[in-house]
């Protein structure tokens, strides 16, 4: 009988070589990269190389790419509070309000596109309504 008449057997390989390269991974992750040695200037050996001073160079401007400005914080914050809520950001509330969390995910899920656009909406919905509630607590003590 050949090995390859086990039934399943392409299946096991495929399920054992899967766990192989997870335990090498993390067997390389885990292992700590000598610090590197300066340049001895000469062109052989093991720290060969020119040496030369580094340059402090300026930050570039893809290092600020999706950082909002503070006139732009301001602007969508005067936007929001005098446009309010789309019909649908104030549905997905009225689901946060009464504890349906995942339908809410589903409703922005669809308004949007992405589980990642969703999710993000989902958070910001929650932090309305979390702000609306302290705002309450603190007017019913004054």
């Amino acid at each position: 009988m050949e090995i390859t008449n086990v039934p399943n057997f392409h299946q096991l390989a495929r399920g054992f070589a899967a766990i192989l390269q997870l335990l090498l991974l993390e067997f390389l992750q885990s292992q700590e990269m000598a610090p590197p040695q300066p340049k001895s200037g000469l062109f052989v050996g093991l720290n060969k190389g020119h040496i030369v001073t580094k340059r402090e160079l300026a930050p570039r401007p893809s290092a600020r790419k999706g950082k909002t400005s503070k006139r732009v914080h301001f602007v969508r914050n005067l936007i929001r509070e005098v446009a309010g809520f789309a019909p649908y950001e104030k549905r997905i509330t009225e689901l946060l309000k009464v504890g349906k969390d995942k339908r809410a995910l589903k409703v922005a899920k669809r308004k949007l596109g992405t589980h990642k656009r969703a999710k993000k909406k989902r958070e910001e919905m929650s932090n309305v309504l979390r702000k609306m509630r302290s705002a309450g607590v603190a007017e019913k003590k004054k």
